[in-house]
């Protein structure tokens, strides 16, 4: 995927242009579609992540002192985790439609593909902890599944660990995925 600046164009006719068959300006445009799709994505994935970390979970325990915790548990909270847990899907398959052909390369951690690889591994399993850990628990929390007293507290603890190793591979899975586009910066490879 490529982009070269031809004299005064903006990129606006670059995108109105499309495809030059000359060889002049060429672009593939699925995965430059797909790497939109995996940043946007991501970027709402991520920021509800941290939402929930640094401000819901706060917020929570000062609205329980208030009376007023219903309105974030029954109104906010089920509609932000619906955005999570499928912005983590979005993103994922847009990653995977990113590696394309290197994607078993990138999961077997083959050298030349190890950064991104690293970084995958981790977005697989932080994958893993919103659909088998936190969604499942988040779900008794909120009263969406019967649960009783004693299961509920279980659920609070599984949710929120699950949910702050996310917020701490968040950091490195970060580092990786961007290493992987600019391996030469950091590995000097």
């Amino acid at each position: 995927m490529g982009y070269r600046h031809h004299g005064d164009h903006c990129y606006c006719n670059f995108l109105l242009r499309g495809l030059v068959a000359d060889g002049g300006l060429t672009m593939d445009y699925v995965p430059a579609i797909s790497r939109w799709i995996h940043l946007l994505a991501g970027m709402m994935w991520i920021g509800l992540l941290y939402y929930f970390n640094f401000v819901q979970v706060a917020a929570l325990k000062s609205a329980q002192g208030d009376g007023s915790a219903a309105g974030i548990t029954k109104h906010v909270a089920p509609r932000a985790l619906f955005f999570f847990r499928w912005s983590a899907v979005v993103t994922w398959l847009a990653g995977a439609s990113l590696l394309g052909e290197n994607f078993a390369s990138a999961f077997t951690l083959q050298p030349a593909y190890a950064a991104i690889g690293i970084g995958a591994w981790m977005g697989t399993f932080m994958l893993f902890n919103v659909w088998v850990l936190i969604w499942p628990n988040q779900k008794k929390i909120l009263g969406l599944v019967e649960a009783s007293d004693a299961e509920k507290n279980t659920a609070r603890r599984v949710a929120l660990l699950a949910s702050r190793i996310n917020t701490m591979l968040s950091i490195p899975m970060l580092f990786f995925m961007a290493a992987g586009a600019h391996s030469a910066l950091y590995f000097g490879a």
